[in-house]
């Protein structure tokens, strides 16, 4: 299965499935989820405003559609998209839980996340009678701009197979809705963990390890080299700490790593303790965890601290299926689709919370 990204930018839409979602200027699952009712209608399930986690902000709305999938149906496909979804987005999955999140609330009406940048401005003075007048310094903003990607992956159900489930009453057939998720998780993974560039227009995406204003630590060898001891690895893990300290970033820190260091992190780090490498890693004050990236390239490792100021995943769609059109009423097209990208910032002297060692 193949993966595509389409951009929603500054200038224009790059896809043609960017250029469908905007056409109908506002991204709602819904109503590319059309399900056959017991009465034979086709319906959507449309967002009324509010909470989006209660069940009592939907309702469901007729429409002159064609149905494929029942709603019983539509849930089995989400529930795989999901458990893909929670076993491939480690990265993603890590910084969402700590609420390291910016929601847009109409990715469609939202061409592109225009952000800023404030410059170090004004100085304070002492005095004893508040009369002198302080430097009036002017606070100088630098824009940047961020492209809105959809990443998605398609795949299809055949008639004649959906037909044979309903009639046995087994389960609806869902390895490829979790192949296509897998797919896509993977990619979102990439934009975070790899040097791979994605830039469209006048923004671009940048990943932790290519992230212009990243502070760059030289690792005095690989940590899963002969002779390499844990004493080695704290001496390393301390000065990317001390380097994130230096750049006025005090924690708390994450430290990513490579799949290839993991059972390193498990040898015994003090023979007369007993402890781990990790274990003594995480008795590093500001230090929360430790998680393995299986896309991080090997020999690279980040310690990044975890706050919006310094990485956050703008969500415009969580990952799930739309139905996507039908080839002849015999083969039914899906997509496993999401709107997410990382953003990694600096101020504007480019200090970053992103220590990236190789």
């Amino acid at each position: 299965m193949n993966v595509n990204i389409d951009y929603v930018g500054k200038e224009a839409s790059k896809g043609s499935v960017a250029q469908h979602l905007v056409a109908n200027s506002k991204l709602e699952p819904g109503r590319m989820r059309p399900w056959i009712g017991k009465d034979g209608g086709v319906y959507v399930t449309v967002h009324t405003g509010g909470d989006r986690k209660d069940p009592a902000n939907y309702k469901s709305v007729p429409v002159m559609a064609n149905g494929t999938l029942r709603r019983d149906e539509w849930k089995q496909l989400d529930e795989a998209v999901h458990q893909v979804a929670e076993q491939r987005l480690v990265g993603f999955q890590d910084l969402t839980d700590r609420g390291l999140t910016y929601n847009l609330g109409n990715a469609m009406g939202t061409t592109v996340l225009e952000h800023h940048k404030m410059s170090d401005a004004l100085e304070a003075e002492l005095s004893m009678d508040a009369v002198t007048r302080t430097q009036g310094d002017r606070v100088e903003f630098s824009t940047e701009y961020l492209p809105i990607p959809i990443v998605h992956c398609d795949y299809e159900i055949n008639e004649r197979v959906l037909e044979a489930s309903r009639r046995m009453g087994n389960p609806l057939e869902t390895l490829q809705a979790e192949r296509a998720a897998r797919k896509v998780s993977e990619e979102l993974e990439k934009m975070l963990f790899t040097d791979t560039k994605y830039n469209y227009g006048s923004g671009k995406i940048k990943s932790f390890i290519n992230y212009d204003d990243r502070n760059e630590y030289s690792l005095d060898d690989n940590w899963d080299a002969s002779g390499v001891s844990g004493k080695g690895i704290i001496e390393d893990v301390l000065g990317m700490k001390q380097m994130s300290i230096d750049n006025y970033h005090y924690g708390p820190w994450v430290l990513y790593i490579p799949t290839k260091y993991e059972t390193k992190l498990d040898e015994d780090y003090d023979d007369t303790r007993g402890n781990t490498i990790r274990e003594r890693i995480l008795a590093i004050q500001g230090i929360q965890d430790i998680k393995v990236i299986d896309m991080l390239p090997a020999n690279n490792v980040l310690l990044v601290q975890t706050t919006s100021d310094v990485v956050r995943i703008v969500r415009g769609m969580d990952l799930q299926n739309v139905q996507w059109e039908t080839e002849g009423g015999f083969v039914h097209k899906f997509k496993a689709l999401t709107v997410q990208v990382p953003q990694i910032r600096s101020d504007d002297n480019g200090r970053c919370g992103v220590v990236h060692g190789s």
